[in-house]
């Protein structure tokens, strides 16, 4: 294997999150076309059903993962269930953040139409979403957004990575309430 592939495969072997071609360049002392070639040869080496590890882009970044034909065989080794389990409640709330972020406690009640604090909370302990600041409006609310682990956990890049809202079976007038609140988001952002 190709020396630099080498040393790349032992600092995403120990690296507890996904590593950005600038801190591998950093770590070797090397170029960005260097870490390109060189990730090019682990990710042959690591194809789908080479190993029992992959190597996946997310968050920004490249990381190993447990193969998707071995994570049943992981988790019954581990004996433990999940801790990202989700309730169909938390999945509801973590989507909303998700697609509407940065967004308040009390935008998420209102677009879930109950209460979201306990889901949110939830959500917050486990790292999926992150207090992002506080909205310029009266009281100065907290403004929650995912994070790094929630793009690790569903395997995205970025949150722009999530699929359309056209995708899911929504009526015309939800996805245009939904467009609208995006929109209201992102310009509220630039200002």
């Amino acid at each position: 294997m190709h020396a630099l592939a080498r040393r790349l495969e032992a600092l995403l072997f120990i690296s507890p999150r996904p590593l950005t071609s600038p801190e591998m360049e950093a770590a070797c002392g090397c170029t960005t076309m260097e870490v390109d070639d060189a990730l090019a040869v682990l990710r042959v080496e690591y194809a789908a059903e080479r190993h029992g590890i992959a190597l996946r882009d997310v968050a920004g970044g490249v990381t190993f993962v447990v193969a998707d034909d071995c994570s049943e065989d992981v988790r019954r080794f581990t004996g433990a269930e999940r801790p990202d389990e989700l309730s169909p409640a938390l999945l509801e709330t973590l989507a909303v953040v998700a697609y509407l972020q940065p967004v308040t406690r009390a935008e998420t009640a209102e677009v879930r139409g109950v209460s979201s604090e306990w889901a949110l909370s939830s959500l917050e302990e486990r790292g999926l979403v992150e207090q992002q600041g506080r909205a310029e409006t009266p009281g100065a609310p907290i403004l929650y957004g995912t994070g790094a682990r929630f793009l690790k956990l569903f395997g995205l890049h970025s949150v722009q990575d999530l699929p359309p809202l056209e995708e899911f079976s929504l009526q015309a007038a939800e996805v245009d309430a939904i467009r609208a609140r995006l929109l209201a988001n992102a310009e509220r952002r630039r200002a």
